[in-house]
């Protein structure tokens, strides 16, 4: 066979090039535009009076705002997930540890100042790897009660991925599959929730407490009664984000967009009057700056992404993630295959600063100056109708600003969402009153204290 040697001029390689960029945008709009509601969204420009890009929030800010989706160590090779780990420990985003445990080499940072120790912590069942060296290394415990992309199955590790080392980190042994119960024992009701999120609460009262839900219809009233069990986080997950390790039957027919969850939690907390008190999160998906902006607006506060960051470090896309073969080291605990992975935390954190700077520019033009501005402010956006089909689709229940729906019902006027009540649910007195009299207690002194009641 005889192979040919092309030389490209200058003025081909730029074709080619812009040939593969309008390729990209074609592709963006058959996968976003046509086939998931955001892409049936548009931005509205004539709101407010655009804005000089240098008054918008600085993309520093914005990618505090970020964090990495739940993919254990375990469904990732180590060198994959301390990557992570590291790329938003630097850029001061949040990293999840996921339902799997965690070195405890990781809470002890690194002499250059990096630290490999994830923000979020995943308790889920609590089988797996949780110990209260794990709980207190933690800024945020998140109780998976499901995921996006399986709802209703719990989380699963094929027995050829867990070696000695997972084993070891879980307290399993090698070669036995992993799978964490469906429907989680120990919680059977709002009740229970409420008292795992007290339990967490003091084991470490200087995190916050997350709670996972799947988007579906009605999952407002869910993520109430959760704010109530004084939950401070709560994520919205998508259907079409979620693990390479699920099962067919898990992915297709199961779950719903995040943006329809989104909207609902926002505008139920919101007619609560429980806004204010939650941050809210929402995965699924994410991958470009529109994204981001079109979750802001709907009512997220933050923004979990996985599959895009991954493909910053050298994703591929096999589809191979639960057979423990995947050719560049990610998502394997095969020690040749590992070898393979050239990613770098860098690459995790210029993905990042594109997509702030991306969303800069679309705050520019829509009149916001921070991201705190934007949050929820479903008005800008607008029901993109084209042909037959979208025409018969209505969304106006979708981007109804949640305030409008308030001020109907007479309630109070709308608090900023950055108000968020980081209460301990009993710690806080406990610590004012017990710790100044610690020195008596130990000499057995009698503590004469009175505390007024609120």
């Amino acid at each position: 066979m005889i192979l040919k040697l092309y030389s490209y001029s200058n003025k081909q390689l730029k074709l080619a090039q812009l040939w593969n960029l309008k390729s990209s945008k074609i592709l963006q709009i058959l996968l976003v535009g046509q086939c998931t509601i955001r892409g049936q969204l548009a931005l509205r420009f004539d709101n407010l009076p655009e804005v000089p890009l240098s008054e918008v929030e600085p993309a520093k800010n914005i990618v505090k705002r970020f964090s990495t989706g739940a993919a254990s160590f375990g469904s990732l090779s180590k060198e994959a997930h301390e990557t992570f780990a590291l790329a938003m420990n630097r850029v001061g985003g949040l990293s999840n540890s996921g339902e799997g445990g965690e070195d405890p080499d990781r809470y002890i940072p690194e002499p250059s100042g990096d630290s490999k120790c994830s923000a979020i912590k995943q308790i889920a069942s609590g089988r797996f790897g949780v110990t209260i060296d794990y709980i207190a290394s933690a800024r945020v415990l998140q109780i998976k009660m499901a995921q996006g992309a399986k709802p209703g199955e719990g989380g699963e590790l094929p027995g050829w991925k867990v070696t000695e080392k997972i084993a070891e980190i879980r307290y399993s042994i090698p070669g036995v599959g992993l799978i964490s119960p469906p429907p989680h024992h120990d919680i059977y009701s709002i009740e229970d929730l409420s008292q795992l999120i007290f339990d967490l609460k003091h084991a470490n009262p200087h995190a916050i407490v997350s709670v996972k839900l799947v988007s579906e219809v009605g999952v407002g009233v869910v993520a109430v009664g959760v704010a109530k069990g004084k939950a401070n986080y709560i994520t919205i997950s998508g259907h079409d984000g979620g693990t390479g390790a699920a099962r067919w039957t898990g992915i297709k027919h199961a779950g719903c967009p995040w943006e329809l969850g989104i909207a609902e939690t926002h505008q139920t907390l919101l007619l609560n009057g429980l806004r204010e008190k939650i941050i809210l999160e929402t995965d699924g998906q994410i991958r470009t700056g529109l994204d981001v902006v079109k979750a802001f607006l709907l009512g997220a506060d933050r923004i979990a992404m996985t599959t895009a960051p991954l493909i910053s470090v050298g994703c591929i896309m096999m589809r191979k993630c639960h057979l423990n073969t995947c050719p560049v080291g990610i998502a394997t605990q095969d020690p040749e295959l590992r070898k393979k992975f050239e990613g770098t935390p860098e690459n995790v954190i210029n993905y990042l600063f594109l997509i702030a700077e991306s969303v800069r520019n679309y705050m520019s033009k829509l009149g916001f100056r921070t991201v705190e501005e934007m949050v929820g402010k479903s008005n800008f956006l607008t029901q993109i109708k084209k042909n037959g089909k979208s025409k018969t689709l209505n969304f106006d229940d979708l981007v109804i600003p949640a305030e409008k729906l308030r001020s109907a019902r007479k309630s109070h006027p709308y608090v900023s969402t950055n108000r968020v009540d980081y209460s301990s649910m009993g710690t806080e007195l406990d610590r004012m009153s017990l710790l100044p009299q610690h020195t008596n207690l130990k000499q057995k002194e009698k503590v004469p204290t009175a505390w007024p009641l609120v």
